[in-house]
Parts: structure tokens; sequence; C-alpha cells
């Protein structure tokens, strides 16, 4: 079974995202699953890799392998054995343009496509859940221009045909406008993650989890010159996801 789980944001460390990250473990039916974390888009931070080993090692009972690329230390075929090795991968947050750079460098992005296809659980959060999608908004730019930066519009691994932004809770009063304007420039459809929330997608259908229940998902595209948006419902078809309708 094809499975993605983009995770929109929320500190991981801080459990609060425990509830989707439970469920990302149960999802692989195993009661001790190998988690590949790919760290690269936080450039390899170790605060960041010691707090996923305390959730998901320590707390949730995985074993855990981390794919460190930042640096040049490991080679293209040690990263693809680990990507092959994996029950589920889950992806960190950060700066999503130097990620995909160096997965493109190593072949990492190859590999994940082929996990994809395999079974392998596909999982991340903010740049993290970019990733898996056609398109996502990010803020890579601020990590060189700091707050005077505008979000852009970056190609992730198309294994699904919709452009994803997230962080909706937290940065709405940013993302919201610049979101619009993006759907006004890019075909189909866009889904607005907030933190707190993901979209797991199993093949054909698609479910909303959360950690908190206010966290939710709103579909947005343009429309005869308008911008729609609504929140999309708890579970459904993927196809009406990306078809540019209610």
């Amino acid at each position: 079974m094809a499975t993605i789980v983009a995770i929109g944001g929320g500190e991981l460390g801080e459990l609060q995202t425990l509830p989707i990250d439970q469920r990302i473990v149960l999802l692989s039916g195993k009661k001790r699953p190998r988690v590949l974390f790919i760290p690269t888009a936080s450039g390899d931070a170790e605060g960041y890799v010691e707090a996923f080993r305390n959730v998901y090692g320590r707390k949730l009972g995985c074993e855990v392998d981390v794919l460190r690329l930042v640096g040049g230390k490991t080679t293209a075929k040690t990263a693809a054995l680990q990507v092959r090795m994996a029950d589920i991968v889950y992806v960190g947050g950060g700066d999503t343009l130097r990620m995909l750079r160096l997965w493109k460098k190593y072949g990492v992005d190859e590999e994940l496509r082929k996990a994809y296809r395999k079974g392998t659980i596909l999982a991340g959060l903010s740049a993290g859940a970019i990733a898996w999608f056609r398109y996502g908004m990010s803020d890579s730019r601020r990590f060189s221009k700091g707050n005077d930066f505008a979000y852009i519009r970056v190609s992730g691994l198309d294994l699904v045909p919709l452009l994803v932004s997230p962080h909706h809770i937290r940065e709405r009063k940013l993302r919201e406008p610049a979101l619009r304007d993006m759907m006004r420039r890019t075909p189909g459809v866009a889904l607005a993650i907030d933190d707190n929330a993901a979209l797991l997608i199993q093949d054909d259908w698609y479910e909303i989890v959360q950690s908190v229940a206010e966290a939710g998902i709103a579909k947005v595209f343009a429309s005869k010159g308008n911008i729609v948006r609504y929140p999309i419902g708890s579970k459904g078809l993927l196809a009406d996801l990306i078809r540019k309708d209610r």
C-alpha cells in the first residue's frame, strides 16, 4: 500500500504531534518498525536527531536509523541502503530547497520514489511534508534573507499532484495572502495544512489525523479569477482533493 503522512507542523520533541507519530508507527503493522530519520532540511542538527530518537526510539519503541547528508560523509550507496531497509521514512523540517538539492546530489530522491512504490511509509513535517507533493510553498529564502523574504514555490517528488503549504495556524497572516497569490499562478489545487494536523494518504483515500482538535486542512484553488478556500472533510477520496471543486 502506498502511504504518505504529511504533517503541517508542531514540535516533535515537545510531543505536540505525538498522536500523529503514534499513528505513523501503527501504520507499519510491526511491533518494532525500522524508522529512518532524514534531517537534511535542518542541516542534520544533532538536537533534532536526539529529539527524534527520544520520541520514535525510546517512547514509541522503533529501531531508529539516521541518514546524514550534510558534510559529504555519506555515499550514495550507503544512503540507498538506508532507505531500502526502512519500514518508515520520516523527513524533518527546515530548508526545503537545500534538502531537495542534496537529495538529488546523492540520488535519495529516486530512492524515495522507489520506496513509495514498494510500500514504505513516507512521513514528514513541514519541509518533510512538502517533499512528497508536486509543489510546496516554502520559506527557504528565510534562511538566507532573514525576515525580509518571500515565499517561493518549490518542486517536490511529485508523488501526489497537489501543492502543500504547512504551518497555517502559526503563520496564517503571512501564509494566507502568499498562498492565494501563488495559486493565481499555479494550476491545480493547494492544501493549507495547520500545525498539529496531518494528511494521511493511502492509495486512493485520504484522512486527516490531528494532535489537537482545532487543527485542520483547507483546499485552495483559483476558479474564474477568484480564489476558493474551504476546509476539507475528515476523510474521503484523494481524487476529490485533487479536483478543482467542492
